[in-house]
C-alpha cells in the first residue's frame, strides 16, 4: 500500500486549555494537596454515579485495597477474582495476606465463568471482585444470585461484614466510569466500586481513582455499641455512610485524625495518629484535572461511542470477535476496542502488532492472563487450569481508541488493519 505514514499513538490523554487553567488555579491558590478541589470532585463523582459518598484516592488499586481493609479481610480469608484481568485486581489481596482464588473466563466472553465462581465459594470466601473489562459492566445480577445462594456459608469477621451478612461484591470499575447496565451507573451497582483515573483512562486525573459504595443500610445510624475499627472514635448519630467515608480518610492519610485542611484552622495544629495506616490520598492538583474533565466528559464519551461504531461497521465482515459495547440492556464507557482474530495464534497476532507499528499505529493486548505472569506462577497458578482465559488472550489485539482520534486517523487504522490481516 502507498498510504502516507501516520503516527497513531495508542491512548494519549485528552487535555485542553480548560485542564491547564484549572491546574494553574490550583497551583496558585496555595493549596495543592488534598483540599477543596478534591472534596468538590468527590461530590461530583457521587452525584454522577448516583450514590451518597465517594472518596478520591491515588489509584483504583488503592481503592480496591482500602475496600479489603474496611472489611477486615486478612489471613485465612479468600477473595475470588478473574484470571483474565490486570494485576491490580489480584495483587491487593497479597498486601493483606489473604488467599487469592482465581476463576476462568466464560468461553469466548471476557467475563468470569459465574458457574465456576459459585463452585469456588467456601466458608472462607469474603469478597468477589468482578471486572468491567473494556468498560462493559459485568453481570452483577448473576454475581448477587451467587452470594445470596451461598449466604449459609458466610462467616463474618468484622462488624461491617456482619451488617452486610453475605459475601461482599467489590467491583473493579477501572474501565467503566460513565458506563451503565439496566439503568444503573457503574459505581452504584456493586457493594463497593473502584474507579481508575489513570492517564490512559477515559476520564483522567493523571494518576488517581475513586471508591464508591452502595449499601442498603448506608443511611442508618451506627449503633454506639458496634465494635468496628480499633481506635476509631464513635460519633453519636453518625451514619454508616459517614463512618465509612471517615475511615477511608484515615486509612488513606496515615491514620491521622485531622487532614491538612482541618489543621489550618487557627490553633488547630494538634492531631493524633489512631492507626499505623497508609498514604494514598488524591491531591488538589490531580482533582483540578478531574474537575475540568467533568465538564467535558459527556462529549468525550460521545466521541468514543462514535469511534466504536465506525470500527464496528468497518470490521463486521471480517473473521473477528468484538466486545458488545452497547445494546438495550447496557452501554459501556467505550474504553477499549478489543479485537480477536478468530482462528489465529498468538504468534500470528503478534506479527500483526509488529506490522501495525511499522505503519505508525500503536496497538496493545488486553490481557495476558495472570496465571502466565511470574508473580502468580510463584503463587502456584498454572495457565493450563484457565483454558478459556488463554483462548481469549491467544488471538487478541486492542486497536487505538481515544477521544482525540480523528475520523481520518481512525480510517487509517482500519485500512491498514484490514490490509494486514487480509495478507496473513
Amino acid at each position: 500500500m502507498n498510504l502516507k505514514l501516520k503516527n497513531i499513538p495508542f491512548s494519549p490523554p485528552d487535555m485542553t486549555e480548560s485542564e491547564a487553567a484549572e491546574v494553574r488555579e490550583a497551583i496558585l491558590s496555595g493549596w495543592i494537596t488534598t483540599g477543596p478541589r478534591t472534596k468538590k470532585l468527590e461530590r461530583q463523582i457521587a452525584d454522577y454515579v448516583g450514590v451518597e459518598k465517594a472518596v478520591c484516592l491515588s489509584s483504583a488499586t488503592a481503592s480496591m485495597e482500602m475496600v479489603l481493609h474496611l472489611l477486615g479481610v486478612g489471613p485465612g480469608d479468600e477473595v475470588i477474582v478473574p484470571a483474565y484481568t490486570y494485576t491490580a485486581t489480584a495483587s491487593v489481596t497479597q498486601h493483606l495476606g489473604c488467599k487469592l482464588i482465581m476463576v476462568d473466563s466464560q468461553r469466548d466472553n471476557v467475563e468470569m465463568d459465574y458457574d465456576k465462581v459459585a463452585d469456588a465459594v467456601t466458608e472462607h470466601t469474603k469478597v468477589i471482585v468482578p471486572v468491567d473489562l473494556g468498560g462493559v459492566v459485568a453481570d452483577y445480577d448473576r454475581v448477587y444470585q451467587i452470594v445470596e445462594a451461598k449466604k449459609h456459608l458466610f462467616k463474618p469477621s468484622n462488624a461491617l461484614q456482619a451488617k452486610i451478612g453475605r459475601i461482599v461484591v467489590s467491583a473493579d470499575c477501572a474501565h467503566s466510569f460513565g458506563a451503565s447496565r439496566k439503568g444503573k451507573m457503574a459505581g452504584s451497582i456493586a457493594d463497593f466500586s473502584s474507579f481508575s483515573f489513570h492517564a490512559v483512562k477515559n476520564f483522567t486525573t493523571a494518576e488517581g481513582g475513586a471508591m464508591t459504595w452502595r449499601l442498603p443500610f448506608g443511611g442508618e445510624v451506627v449503633p454506639v455499641d458496634v465494635d468496628y475499627m480499633p481506635n476509631v472514635p464513635k460519633r453519636e448519630g453518625e451514619t454508616w455512610n459517614d463512618l465509612l467515608y471517615r475511615i477511608v480518610q484515615l486509612l488513606s492519610l496515615h491514620g491521622q485524625n485531622k487532614d491538612a485542611l482541618a489543621r489550618m484552622s487557627p490553633g488547630a495544629w494538634e492531631y493524633d495518629i489512631i492507626g499505623p495506616w497508609y498514604k494514598c490520598n488524591m491531591t488538589d492538583i490531580s482533582a483540578a484535572l478531574g474537575l475540568a474533565q467533568f465538564d467535558r466528559y459527556p462529549g468525550l464519551l460521545k466521541r468514543r461511542y462514535e469511534l466504536v461504531q465506525r470500527y464496528n461497521q468497518a470490521l463486521e465482515s471480517l473473521p473477528v470477535a468484538l466486545l458488545n459495547h452497547k445494546d438495550n440492556d447496557h452501554c459501556s464507557s467505550h474504553h477499549l476496542y478489543l479485537v480477536r482474530l478468530l482462528g489465529r495464534t498468538r504468534a500470528e497476532v503478534d506479527g500483526v502488532i509488529v506490522k501495525m507499528a511499522e505503519r505508525g499505529i500503536a496497538t496493545n493486548v488486553h490481557y495476558k492472563p495472570l496465571p502466565m505472569m511470574t508473580a502468580y506462577k510463584a503463587l502456584g497458578f498454572d495457565i493450563a487450569d484457565y483454558p478459556n482465559a488463554y483462548h481469549l488472550f491467544e488471538n487478541e489485539i486492542t486497536l487505538p481508541l481515544y477521544s482525540l482520534l480523528t475520523d481520518e486517523d481512525a480510517d487509517y487504522v482500519i485500512t491498514n488493519f484490514k490490509d494486514i490481516i487480509k495478507n496473513l
